[in-house]
């Protein structure tokens, strides 16, 4: 997993522009750490670069979004994530004006009710599930 790129206008307001995004961005992973050890962020003119250690691609993936979903980041790198490959059959998704995870989970798995999945891949990303926004980005798990 290398590069994301992402709407630096939409997202979670997390610094100004005199703050130290770094640091706050790596608090706000932290808070809900998907299961990345030793996690560390650099920031630099909306390019977040993550590194550190995890026995899951589901929290890299989740910490590149939950990264990558504030408001000024443009762009993640995460090439210094030491993590295995997905296994998994994984899309992603930017939310649109008018989504609600039940349509998104019309959309993907035919079945409005199936909203739960997306919310559980997404748990760290989305926080609440009445509470998405346009611009967010985040992951539709293949329905097993």
């Amino acid at each position: 997993m290398g590069l994301f790129d992402f709407a630096a206008e939409f997202g979670k307001k997390l610094f100004g522009k005199d703050d130290n995004a770094a640091e706050k961005i790596q608090r706000d992973i932290e808070k809900n750490n998907p299961g990345v050890a030793d996690l560390g962020i650099e920031y630099q003119d909306g390019v977040v670069t993550i590194s550190g250690q995890t026995e899951s691609a589901d929290a890299l993936e989740k910490a590149v979004l939950m990264a990558g979903n504030v408001k000024g980041v443009h762009t993640v790198k995460a090439n210094a994530v030491t993590a295995p490959e997905q296994s998994l059959s994984i899309e992603y998704y930017t939310i649109v004006k008018g989504d609600t995870l039940s349509g998104i989970a019309k959309r993907f798995y035919g079945n409005a009710m199936d909203y739960p999945l997306i919310f559980e891949a997404n748990r760290e990303v989305i926080g609440d599930p009445d509470l998405i926004y346009p611009g967010q980005k985040i992951r539709i798990p293949a329905k097993s």
